[in-house]
């Protein structure tokens, strides 16, 4: 079965990890969501493992997990999906364990996914990512180093790693393009067919 990390913070968008979640689901693909500590969580006791995640519009989440370096890597999982909301990719950002998981990842032998949206493509930055097509919210553009080749553009996907997919305005192209990048469009289309979207909305990239 294919399987996906999904990280969570307190000041993550809800959206974005729901519906990456919920999608991926319906997909067939076990998700896990580990939270990554900021320090104490506004909510709750700092004993409870782990705590509910605040997010950015105050929903509280309660992840699978809070994140341990040693069971998240690529050997256990085929994606790491890191979503925005700026509070939570800021944590995310600064966490070495996370920059060390995205490092991993990016360089393991087999086919891994890095999934990234919105701000969570900050991610990139702090893990010294090498230069490659990336994108992300329009207000964390202007932090990208010139070895980046930014592209203002709902969904890429990078030719410097199989499947490293990043979006900047909305999540359901995002997690559509996740699927096909782990399951083939079939499965894409399969999971699309039953969902209701307005007439020319756009479910995915343009292989």
């Amino acid at each position: 079965m294919v399987k996906a990390l999904i990280l969570i913070a307190d000041g993550t968008e809800e959206m974005e990890f729901t519906i990456t979640y919920d999608t991926l689901v319906r997909a067939g693909i076990e998700c896990t969501s580990a939270f990554i500590p900021r320090s104490l969580s506004p909510y709750g006791s700092s004993d409870t493992s782990p705590p509910l995640a605040v997010c950015s519009r105050q929903v509280k989440i309660l992840p699978d997990v809070t994140l341990n370096p040693l069971h998240a890597g690529p050997e256990k999982y085929d994606a790491l999906i890191i979503p925005g909301g700026m509070g939570g990719a800021v944590t995310m950002a600064r966490s070495t364990e996370v920059q060390n998981l995205v490092r991993s990842y990016y360089n393991h032998p087999e086919k891994r996914i890095i999934g990234m949206i919105c701000a969570g493509s900050k991610v990139a930055i702090t893990a010294k990512l090498p230069g490659q097509p990336i994108t992300s919210h329009p207000s964390v553009q202007s932090e990208f180093p010139d070895h980046f080749d930014y592209k203002e553009q709902n969904v890429v996907v990078s030719d410097a790693v199989p499947g490293k997919a990043t979006l900047v305005r909305t999540a359901f192209p995002f997690v559509f393009t996740l699927i096909e990048l782990l399951c083939g469009k079939g499965k894409r289309d399969e999971v699309v067919g039953p969902m209701s979207f307005p007439s020319g909305t756009v479910t995915g990239y343009p292989f």
